[in-house]
Formats: structure tokens, sequence, C-alpha cells
């Protein structure tokens, strides 16, 4: 099961990397901010769905407004 989620993770990031490739510098930002919210927010609440939503939407907005 751990092998088959970890090919489901890389097969996933590779399409949303391909994905990437149109996307305006601050497109980039947005998503690069709103993966790295999710993650803090996942490692800070213990892998809570709220919490990694919640990183989501902070990083998305965070990440949205650099370099505006």
């Amino acid at each position: 099961m751990q092998r088959f989620t970890l090919g489901a993770v890389t097969v996933t990031m590779l399409l949303a990397l391909g994905g990437c490739a149109g996307m305006s510098a601050q497109d980039k930002n947005t998503a690069i901010g709103a993966g790295v919210g999710a993650i803090g927010g996942s490692v800070l609440t213990g892998g809570s769905a709220v919490g990694t939503v919640g990183g989501a939407a902070v990083g998305g907005v965070i990440g949205h407004e650099i370099k505006r």
C-alpha cells in the first residue's frame, strides 16, 4: 500500500508541475504558497483536514501577494 501511495503522489506531482508551464509568475507563487501552506497546516495540526485546507488557503493568499 505504501508503494502505491508513493507512486500515486509522484504521478500527481508530475501532472501538476506540467500544468504550471503556462502560468504567470504570480500564479506560480500562489500555487507554491498553497502547497507549502497545506504542508505546514498539516504538520502543525497533526494531519487535521481543516488545518491542511486552512494552511493551503493562507499560503495561497500569501503567495499571491508576493512580488505584486
